[in-house]
Parts: C-alpha cells; sequence; structure tokens
C-alpha cells in the first residue's frame, strides 16, 4: 500500500515509511559492521611455528607500551639499565649479547639518557616496535591495521545513522508524531553501536595464545610472588608481558617508581577486545517486530515513525 505525504508529516516523509527505510538502512549498516568485525579475527591459518618471545606476547596484550615496559623489564633483571635521580635512564656497561631489536633501540636510548616515558617517542624503538606491530600481523596474530579502520569507519556510520534517528524521533516529537516504534528501533541500534564499539586489535589465534601462555606461565603472576631472580631477564620480560607494569613493580619497585612507571595489572583484559562480537549480529533487527507498523496498524494513526 502506497503511503502518501500528509501536511503534518515530519520532514514531508510518512512514519511508517520513515521507519521501514531506516529499519533496512539500519540492518544492512549493522550486518556488514559485524562481517568486518568478523573477518578482523578470523582471518588466514596463523604461522605460529616459533615461540612468541616476551616482547612479541607483550605487544599482543597491551599493545607498543607494554611491549617497550617488558623490554625494559628484561634488561633491568639483566642489569644492563638503570635510572637516574633526574627520572632519565642511563646504561650500566655495554649492551648484553642476544638482545632483540626493541631491547637493543631501548638500549641504545638509556645511552642517550631518554626518560622512560618518551621512549615511545625515540625514532630508533618506535622503529623497532613498528617491526614487531608488522611480524605480528604476519603471523596472524595480530588485526591488520587497514582493515581494523575499515571495521572502524562502519561502526561510525553506525552510530551516525544513531544520531540521525534520534533527530527524528526529537522532530517527530516537536511536530506531535507518535514516536514509538521508532523509540524501539533506535534502541536496538544504540545496542548495536554498544556491541560493536570496541573494535578488537587482537585476532582469536592471538587471544588463545596468550590464555595458553598465562596457564603456562602463571608462576609469573604477581600474586604468586616469583622468584624473578630465578628465572632470568627473559623470565622477568614474560612476566611484565603477561601480567602487566605490575610485575615490573615487583621486579624492582625503586627503578619502577623512579622511571616513573604506572603501576598497572592488565592480565584480566588484554585479550578481551573481541568478546561478544559473535552477539553483536544480530543487534541491528531487534526491532524487527516493531515492522509490523508498515502498514499503519497499531501506530495510532500511521505516525510510528515521528
Amino acid at each position: 500500500m502506497i503511503v502518501h505525504a500528509a501536511s503534518g508529516d515530519t520532514w514531508g516523509i510518512p512514519g511508517p515509511t520513515f521507519l521501514r527505510l531506516y529499519l533496512v538502512v539500519a540492518v544492512v549498516v549493522a550486518a556488514v559492521a559485524v562481517l568486518h568485525r568478523v573477518r578482523l579475527t578470523t582471518g588466514a591459518e596463523p604461522l605460529v611455528a616459533e615461540p612468541l618471545g616476551p616482547q612479541e606476547v607483550a605487544y599482543l596484550n597491551g599493545g607498543p607500551a607494554l611491549a617497550v615496559h617488558a623490554a625494559l623489564g628484561g634488561l633491568r633483571s639483566s642489569g644492563a639499565i638503570d635510572v637516574g635521580p633526574d627520572r632519565r635512564l642511563r646504561t650500566t656497561g655495554p649492551a648484553p649479547t642476544g638482545l632483540t631489536p626493541l631491547e637493543q633501540a631501548i638500549h641504545w636510548a638509556a645511552h642517550q639518557g631518554v626518560r622512560a616515558r618518551d621512549l615511545a617517542q625515540d625514532e630508533r624503538v618506535a622503529a623497532a616496535l613498528d617491526q614487531l606491530g608488522a611480524s605480528l600481523v604476519g603471523r596472524g596474530l595480530r588485526v591488520d591495521p587497514a582493515r581494523r579502520v575499515t571495521a572502524q569507519q562502519w561502526r561510525l556510520l553506525l552510530a551516525a545513522l544513531l544520531v540521525f534517528g534520534v533527530v527524528r524521533l526529537f522532530a517527530g516529537l516537536a511536530n506531535g508524531r507518535p514516536v514509538g516504534f521508532l523509540l524501539l528501533t533506535l534502541v536496538g541500534v544504540a545496542v548495536a553501536v554498544l556491541l560493536l564499539w570496541r573494535v578488537p586489535e587482537t585476532t582469536r589465534a592471538g587471544r588463545s595464545a596468550l590464555r595458553d601462555l598465562r596457564v603456562r606461565h602463571h608462576h609469573l603472576a604477581p600474586d604468586s610472588s616469583p622468584a624473578y631472580a630465578t628465572y632470568g631477564a627473559a623470565g622477568a620480560a614474560m612476566g611484565v608481558a603477561l601480567y602487566g607494569t605490575a610485575s615490573l613493580w615487583a621486579i624492582d619497585p625503586g627503578f619502577a617508581a623512579q622511571a616513573e612507571i604506572q603501576r598497572q595489572a592488565i592480565a584480566s583484559s588484554g585479550w578481551s577486545s573481541g568478546a561478544g562480537t559473535g552477539s553483536s549480529g544480530t543487534t541491528g533487527s531487534s526491532c524487527g517486530g516493531g515492522s509490523s507498523c508498515g502498514g499503519g496498524g497499531g501506530c495510532g494513526g500511521g505516525g510510528c515513525g515521528g
């Protein structure tokens, strides 16, 4: 049935017509957003033949900042760096053998007297972090940044659609039109936006690897009071990588305080960014029951969309 616009219709569009169009667009945008989100975490078969090093684990768990802190934990445990009264890092001798590119870059920065909080801005450190992130993407453990940006754009488009619907809602109220079904639709779109807002940075394979590593290295958790001197520099770095900077404070609280390392544990949240992805696919259609108003029945005059 064709619904003709009446003189009192908001924006000159009858409520049922607007609601039908809005529902179709919302469902399509939400579905595409979910599709991109699912593709982010499932990609190609992960290449995990080689074990993950502490800084790789840290990057997966908390991003570049935690990778830097894990490297600091390893370097400090090996006695390669210290921090002066001016809170600037300093070396205590030549670089130990077997350092990773990130550890080499940080050791050089410490030799230059860089503050710990400024390490990410150091050219060599930044290059090593970029290399580390790219390696994890290539191994299928971290989401490709370009694909993540695409997923974020669809998320923002859904949010813009929500704002547009809210504008229509208030316009309908100001025009004295019934907006009950439109309000229910907006609730569904809002739920979809919330579920899709946090775009994951780690693939399912990456999150699975982190879970396995936490089980295998539970003895490094700060609440287990690990003997870091026994586990060496690699154990100290892995503790920071899996359980956050709280481990760095446990390793050497004086160094952590002087280097201005924030005391933070992230073990319970480092890999949860992808949670809830599967359930978000239906949120865009949660107002599907409202589609019965398309013909005007139950709208109290055919203005259910404002």
